[in-house]
């Protein structure tokens, strides 16, 4: 399946309680979030200042169909800032490659900003298909660290890292 990257919008919310509000989907991110937090993120993706980051719907190339999203936003990590980036496909469309595209355009999309030369991935230890993607894409595993996502559910994340500017 061929993808393309399109900014988030207005209409996405559909396709954000399908990605956030799934337990299933939401396994290793501490579980679904209530519809007031599903709009309220829906209304930060829409308002992202992209100087501060990006949010994508993936979309198939031929159908049209929202079938994720993948994004890039700042996060300050040791003493700098970096962009952080996630991912999330669709059930019906895992095991396509389609996360590993999206998340090589949303690459392209920062390297292509020269803001900052960090891009950081933070995905679960037991989260195997997300960590597969970062070593996929060359990204360098820096190690493990306990993370807290959401506030007050502690989780173990890998720390993986890519140049923009190498």
């Amino acid at each position: 399946m061929s993808v393309r990257l399109e900014p988030w919008a207005e209409g996405d919310l559909p396709l954000l309680r399908r990605i956030m509000g799934d337990p299933a989907m939401t396994e290793h991110l501490g579980g679904p979030e209530s519809e007031e937090k599903l709009v309220a993120r829906q209304a930060r993706y829409e308002r992202l200042d992209p100087g501060q980051g990006r949010m994508f719907k993936i979309v198939d190339e031929d159908s049209g169909e929202g079938v994720g999203s993948v994004g890039y936003w700042e996060k300050d990590w040791r003493d700098t800032t970096v962009w952080e980036t996630g991912w999330s496909v669709l059930p019906e469309f895992q095991g396509q490659g389609i996360a590993g595209e999206a998340t090589r355009l949303a690459i392209d999309a920062a390297r292509a900003e020269g803001k900052h030369r960090w891009f950081h991935a933070f995905p679960s230890v037991d989260n195997a298909p997300s960590n597969a993607i970062c070593r996929k894409l060359d990204f360098e595993l820096l190690g493990a660290f306990d993370f807290e996502y959401p506030p007050g559910n502690p989780m173990r994340c890998n720390d993986w890292r890519l140049d923009l500017f190498g």
